[in-house]
């Protein structure tokens, strides 16, 4: 999965750079918030993010993960809505912010990017999708399999005991993502470490069985 501006002609890429301000934001920093009106378009340059949106009983559920060279809040760059989540720094994070009238602009005069940005738009959706079937068919260890398998796929190394993951998100969150509660997280880690398919240590797990996860996730 190529990201937003790895996928841009180089030119491109260098010509949205141009109209953009880098800005820096520390871990847990919002770089925007929910029901905030679109007043920049973000693309990461560093770092990682987490997107959240608040619950009427002011629950914080994750949306997703977004990886340096994504586009960030692509819907209300799109319709210059108002943001439908928040957007906050997993670690310190790097980003091109872009006014609006510069990125629209930006992409009328290059349409290979806006292409770019209909596929990333697409590509969420269908993972969004996906999630939904999830959330109605899988379990709380399913739901936390196909998660982990996916943090595995995206920023996994492999080591002599399987594929390591230095996990970005605490296990509130990750509960949070699946749509499970931290104690159902809990069992469902302990559950999968019973079966010898990961093992956890601080902010990191190490999948020892992914073939076995991938299928316990519903993805093979």
């Amino acid at each position: 999965m190529v990201a937003f501006l790895d996928a841009l002609d180089p030119e491109h890429a260098a010509a949205l750079r141009s109209v953009g301000v880098v800005r820096k934001y520390p871990r847990g920093a919002a770089v925007f918030h929910e029901r905030q009106s679109f007043d920049r378009a973000i693309v990461l340059l560093e770092g990682r993010v987490k997107l959240t949106s608040t619950t009427d009983d002011g629950r914080e559920i994750v949306l997703a993960v977004r990886d340096a060279g994504e586009l960030v809040g692509e819907m209300s760059a799109i319709d210059g809505e108002p943001r439908s989540a928040t957007a906050i720094a997993l670690e310190p994070v790097q980003v091109l912010a872009v006014p609006p009238s510069s990125f629209t602009a930006f992409l009328e005069r290059n349409p290979k990017a806006m292409l770019v940005l209909l596929q990333t738009v697409t590509r969420r959706l269908r993972d969004a999708d996906r999630k939904r079937v999830e959330f109605s068919a899988q379990d709380s260890v399913g739901r936390v399999a196909a998660r982990l398998v996916e943090l595995a796929e995206r920023y996994g190394a492999q080591d002599s005991d399987g594929v390591r993951i230095d996990l970005p998100l605490s296990q509130e969150e990750l509960a949070s993502w699946t749509g499970c509660s931290r104690e159902a997280v809990s069992k469902a880690l302990q559950t999968m470490r019973d079966l010898g398919w990961l093992a956890t240590g601080r902010r990191r797990i190490t999948l020892s069985d992914l073939q076995a996860m991938r299928r316990r996730g519903g993805a093979g």
